[in-house]
């Protein structure tokens, strides 16, 4: 039948013709000073419509997602008790909390955790 490298082959070919057909059907066709301004209500704006991005935000939703991604690697450590060695377990389990523990320590000390 089909082997490996085909079906893959196919898959790529299928994958980049609805690619280009989507970049191709998505572009805007007319291109206007209104269309191209940031409002379209028929007045001009008086200030700019970008604003000056807090970097503290930015630190403390990238902290949030490690955190939050950090906490789903520890979830199955409970579930797992049962299938391996306790010493092995405990052994993985202590060091992965103690590169938490470092990277919360880390963050503190940088005075990253502040939010005035």
């Amino acid at each position: 039948m089909f082997t490996m490298l085909t079906i893959s082959v196919i898959t790529l070919m299928i994958s980049y013709i609805v690619m280009t057909l989507a970049t191709l059907l998505s572009k805007k066709t007319i291109m206007d000073r209104e269309k191209n301004s940031p409002y379209e209500c028929g007045f001009d704006p008086k200030g700019s419509a970008r604003l000056p991005f807090s970097l503290r935000f930015f630190l403390i939703a990238v902290i949030f997602l490690i955190f939050d991604v950090e906490i789903t690697l520890l979830l199955p450590i409970a579930s797992t008790l049962n299938l391996t060695n306790v010493f092995s377990w405990f052994f993985t389990s202590l060091i992965f909390l103690l590169i938490l523990l470092l990277g919360l320590y880390y963050e503190w000390s940088q005075s990253a955790l502040d939010w005035s």
